[in-house]
Parts: C-alpha cells; structure tokens; sequence
C-alpha cells in the first residue's frame, strides 16, 4: 500500500492511500505477497515522485487557496452524569446536503475544485473542514473518502477496495493513537439523510478524542469487574454465547462472526467480533482483515435488502481505548439502522433519548432471522 502525505491550501493534512502492483490481491482481497496484514509502509511526503505500480502521483496542488480554518471546540463536563460534552458551535455553517455537482468529496475537476485536488483517488484521507473537536482541546477529526464514485455506497465497493480502506483506517488509529493528548480513536461511517449526514458521498469518519466516551468507559468497567470476579473475559462470553445458541448468528467464517445481541437497541442490529480478540484495527492480521471486509460487505448487503430502499445505518467500530484496558477490551464493528419497516424509522425519542431506556420493536431472533433469510 503506498501512502502519500500532502498538505491542502489551507495547511489542513491530506493523505492519499493506494494500492500498488506488488500489493495485489485476488478476489478474495486476500495478499499474495507480503506478511500477516495489509501495510501501509510507504508515507511519501509533498515532493512530487514518479508512479509506482501504475498508480499516477499524488502531487496534484490546491489551487483554492483557503484561508487558514480557525476553529475551536470546548470541553464541558456533566457533573450529574460524570460525562463531557463537546460543544462545537462553528460547525452551524457546515456544508449541508450539496447537490451532486457541488460535492466536496469527488475528485477535482477543470473548473471545479474540491476537497481533493487529483483527478482521481482510491482512499483519500483529510482533515476535516468543521471539525468536532480542534487541535487546541486534544482532538483531530478526519474524513476518509471511501470511492471517488460519487452515487456509490460501501456496500458497493470490490473486497480490494474494501481491504483499502481498512488499511488505512488501521493506519489512522495508529497514527492518530500516538498523538499526545488522545485517548481512544474512534472510527463510524453515517449514511442516510435519515440517519442526519451532511454529504451523500460515500465517507466516513475518524475522531482522535482527548478523552474514553461514556460507552466506552461504561463497557471497560464492566468487562474489568467481570474479569475480577471471574477470571473470564466478558466481550468473548458474549460472542461464544451467541454462537453457541445459534438463532441469533446472521454469518460466520474462519475468523470473524456477526451476530444480533441478546439485548438489542435497535430494529436491525448486528455486532460483528474476531473470533480471536484484539483491541483494535491495527492488530489483525492479513487474513483477519481480508475476511473482514469480505463480511462487511456481506453485512450491508444484506442490510440494503431488507427493505424496497437501501437502509439508513450508522457503521461504528468499537477499539480499545490507547491506554487503558487494552488487555480486555475487544476489538468489534456494530452496525445498526434506524428503519424498522419499509415505511418506518425508530426514532430514540422519549424514553430512549429522555431516560436512556431502550425500547426495541423487532426481537432480537426475528431480526437476525429476516437478516439470513436476505
């Protein structure tokens, strides 16, 4: 995989991801070369430099010259709760909804020029324009461009392109994990007006954040009480039971299996967990991440199927915090829409989003059943 590191006009970091011919895959994205996972071990600076691999340079320069993004977010802490709250109040004049041509997320074109300056890109990476969280508090937010295909979805992507873009969402969480101030990384895609997204470009997203948000501190606490009382590790209970009880299972392979939770929040929910525990993305192997994007395909497929439209749904991996709880905390993608029928949406509304209380429509067998079955 060859990355290539570049800077947009307003000094925002832009990185390119490729593959390259000694890099190839089959059609099971699966590496014919090189070690256990796909490497990104190539960071070419600003520097023009020759193709390689038949993959054109990445020197193609910003001509927009933007204006340096001032921006800064606070930190608020919840004292009842015992939780921070970001606010963010620069991000009101965001981009929202663009048409098509208009798009900031396809490549750039003569007489129109976007986010990306190349003509064309596998995986693009930048910082985002209206951050969540700034520099300043301890944060980094980043855009990771799925497909230069504007009308594409992930669910479209070949196993090679998917494998792409795992590499280089493994390679953004250990980057981004080595920045001083940063405590977990998270990475989601959103899609779906329904589901609230500003641009319809297949992308998703990347947050360095400065502190462990509530879920995540809420499940290492738990998973750390377990294992001293029990000695037994919570996040493989779980799998292990749900594989061993079956009704709940949509698909499994070698290495990985998706799965409905017992105690579902949403209609159509699926956790997908290694079959060998990890804490996060950079630690699977080359046929760990293969069979993954396999699945993950796999996955939204059969999530765009279940209705007469593509599903709204948020994709949101789940990894250990940098550094606290590693040794515990298992690596796993939830995946998740908010449509409980053709013409239906669940929305968190009073008890979910007053109180917390979930209340589910769909149970957890009947979902993953109508999962199989499509």
């Amino acid at each position: 995989m060859r990355k290539t590191r570049t800077t947009l006009s307003d000094g925002r970091a832009l990185i390119y991801y490729d593959r390259v011919d000694q890099d190839r895959v089959d059609q099971g994205g699966v590496d014919q070369g090189h070690g256990d996972r796909d490497r990104v071990d190539r960071d070419h600076g600003d520097q023009g430099h020759g193709a390689a691999g038949g993959v054109p340079p990445r020197d193609r320069a910003d001509p927009r010259g933007l204006p340096r993004v001032a921006t800064r977010s606070e930190r608020r802490h919840d004292r009842l709760l015992d939780e921070w709250v970001v606010i963010a109040s620069h991000r009101q004049g965001r981009t929202h909804l663009p048409p098509a041509d208009q798009c900031p997320l396809c490549p750039s074109a003569p007489g129109r020029a976007t986010e990306i300056p190349a003509p064309d890109y596998q995986v693009a990476v930048f910082e985002n324009r209206f951050p969540a969280l700034s520099g300043a508090d301890g944060g980094r937010c980043e855009v990771v461009c799925f497909s230069p295909d504007h009308g594409a979805s992930y669910a479209d992507l070949a196993p090679a392109q998917a494998r792409t873009v795992l590499a280089a969402l493994a390679d953004r969480t250990a980057e981004l994990a080595g920045l001083p101030g940063v405590e977990q990384v998270y990475c989601f895609e959103n899609r779906g007006p329904e589901i609230g997204v500003t641009l319809t470009h297949p992308h998703g997203q990347v947050y360095a954040l400065p502190v462990l948000t509530p879920r995540t501190r809420r499940m290492l606490d738990t998973v750390s009480r377990h294992h001293r009382s029990t000695g037994r590790n919570l996040f493989d209970e779980v799998r292990d039971e749900a594989l061993a009880d079956g009704r709940r299972v949509v698909a499994a392979g070698e290495h990985w299996s998706a799965f409905v939770p017992e105690a579902a929040r949403w209609p159509y929910e699926v956790h997908l967990y290694p079959h060998r525990r990890v804490p996060d993305l950079p630690a699977l192997t080359g046929p760990e991440q293969a069979e993954l994007a396999a699945l993950h395909l796999d996955l939204l497929g059969r999530f765009d199927r279940l209705f007469p439209t593509p599903s709204p749904y948020i994709s949101a991996w789940h990894q250990a915090p940098v550094r606290t709880g590693r040794e515990l905390y298992a690596l796993h993608l939830e995946l998740f829409t908010t449509r409980r029928a053709a013409d239906k949406l669940k929305y968190p509304a009073g008890t979910e989003s007053g109180m917390g209380q979930f209340i589910n429509d769909i149970a957890p067998e009947q979902a993953a059943a109508a999962l199989r079955e499509v």
